[in-house]
């Protein structure tokens, strides 16, 4: 029997907000089923039913025919439901293969079978086509090693449905081709594969049918995507025409001495001769698949990492980063990170500190007591230049959507009033009228004289965004292109850059 999944007329209320209105949608196997729509469109409440973490208000749901309510995530497993969350759900301190099994651990006379585990731990991993060591400590590994464990705990449960929300958000080329080529084996088998994504590429490519979720309501319900173009699609999400940015050529004056030069610089982690120059108001990309070096490079020039040869020249004039501090307050250097709930925010705290916590000198009043009044000025003048939406100053970090978390992130660095921001990973799970939003911020930042190294593993991202585009590969930099801003010409040439070095 082939899987299904019959979603009809569910509906789901939380205090003042109706998340869902009568949602449909129809999921069968050897399918792969987009859920598409902007960021509380009501999206991860429908996976939530669906997976037994909330109850459904009214509706129905069926599993293989059979009617279902779950009452916890549990119960949704033994339906033969898996879901791969963008929020990863590992933990730290367990080891890979601890992680990959944790749902349902082999047992043998009512203890784990070690060697029964190793072996379904090692074959989801192969299946998906990589190499983790099955001992080491999850919280050793990086985000996207993190993401392909998730990943390989949904397959070693044999699910006949699962859910993907936002695979791809931390891994990149290789890794997602060979994603890809597991969902194909996947749907060839009869799985039934929900797979939400912002990244409309890569939804095109790998996708069948689609559903499009608008303020809680199917505004389309399980079509044939190819019936529809992308324009059309994003206009279902936004519910109005967004008109598409044109990618223009920005003229950078490069007569001009450069902010910041790299020259011959090798670090500690390995990169080894790096060469690199940022001129006023550039958009200067750093591309590259996961373990190129990219992160490290830039945290290195920040001084958390260590330099071991070379030069780090700012305005012509060679300089000693020592430390996270010294970039800051001595060279005006800010870094936004791709982590922004662990390194970036303070998301207990209200949006006001948050901006504000670089300049803390600067509003303090007597006995070292910070200055509520300027706080807040500070606050609103940020909050009102890049457009965050809150309800007020005092509204928790951890109660925005993810884009304006990233514009909190940014505009912190803005008070400082930095003359170079790292903004590493900016649109990672948002969606599409937020990252192109972003992405216009950025240029205007750029346009008003500040110099920006932004890193992204997206090339779409990437192409629409940077001036130039530096290539990287195993820590070392194996391009340095000038965009001319063709997605197809520039896709080729960043991968001839990678594929040759």
């Amino acid at each position: 029997m082939s899987a299904e999944l019959l979603i009809k007329k569910v509906s789901k209320e939380f205090p003042g907000v109706l998340a869902l209105n009568e949602v449909n949608l129809t999921l069968t196997g050897g399918t792969v089923h987009a859920l598409l729509g902007e960021n509380g469109a009501g999206k991860s409440t429908l996976i939530k039913i669906i997976t037994g973490v909330y109850v459904a208000d009214s509706g129905s749901m069926k599993v293989n025919g059979q009617e279902k309510s779950f009452n916890n995530p549990i119960e949704s497993t033994e339906a033969g439901i898996a879901v791969v969350h963008q929020e990863r759900n590992l933990i730290p301190e367990f080891s890979v293969e601890e992680n990959i099994t944790l749902h349902n651990p082999p047992l043998k006379f009512g203890i784990i079978d070690r060697a029964e585990r190793t072996r379904l731990a090692k074959q989801a991993l192969q299946t998906l086509g990589f190499e983790i060591d099955l001992n080491e400590r999850v919280k050793n590994l990086s985000v996207a090693q993190m993401q392909l464990v998730e990943i390989a705990k949904a397959l070693v449960t044999n699910a006949k449905i699962i859910l993907l929300d936002e695979p791809t958000a931390s891994i990149t080329g290789s890794e997602t081709k060979k994603l890809f080529d597991v969902v194909r084996k996947l749907k060839d088998q009869g799985t039934a594969v929900l797979f939400v994504s912002h990244k409309l590429e890569e939804v095109y490519e790998i996708c069948d049918t689609v559903t499009v979720l608008r303020d809680g309501v199917s505004v389309l319900e399980s079509k044939s995507l190819s019936e529809f173009k992308q324009g059309e699609i994003v206009d279902l999400m936004v519910g109005r025409h967004l008109a598409e940015r044109k990618n223009v050529i920005r003229k950078i004056d490069r007569s001009k001495k450069p902010v910041i030069e790299l020259k011959n610089l090798s670090t500690a982690l390995g990169h080894r001769n790096i060469n690199l120059s940022l001129y006023p108001g550039e958009v200067l990309g750093m591309y590259g698949l996961v373990g190129a070096g990219r992160s490290e490079l830039a945290r290195s020039i920040l001084g958390l990492h260590a330099v071991t040869n070379g030069q780090i020249l700012l305005n012509g004039d060679e300089v000693k980063i020592k430390n996270f501090r010294d970039a800051l307050h001595k060279f005006r250097i800010g870094y936004v990170t791709e982590n922004r709930k662990e390194e970036g925010l303070f998301l207990d705290f209200p949006v006001r500190k948050n901006i504000s916590v670089t300049i803390l000198s600067k509003i303090l009043q007597k006995l070292s007591v910070i200055n509520p009044k300027k706080e807040d000025e500070v606050a609103s003048k940020y909050v009102d230049r890049l457009g965050i939406k809150v309800v007020d100053n005092n509204q928790l970090a951890l109660t925005l959507s993810g884009g304006n978390q990233q514009k909190v992130s940014v505009s912190k660095w803005l008070a400082a009033e930095t003359k170079i921001l790292v903004i590493d990973e900016p649109t990672v799970g948002v969606d599409v009228r937020t990252k192109a939003s972003f992405h216009e911020l950025i240029t205007l930042l750029a346009d008003e004289g500040l110099s920006i190294i932004l890193i992204s593993s997206d090339l779409a991202e990437m192409v629409a965004v940077a001036d130039r585009i530096l290539v990287m590969r195993r820590y070392e930099l194996v391009g340095d292109l000038d965009n001319s801003k063709d997605y197809q010409s520039m896709s080729r040439s960043i991968m001839n850059s990678i594929q040759s070095s």
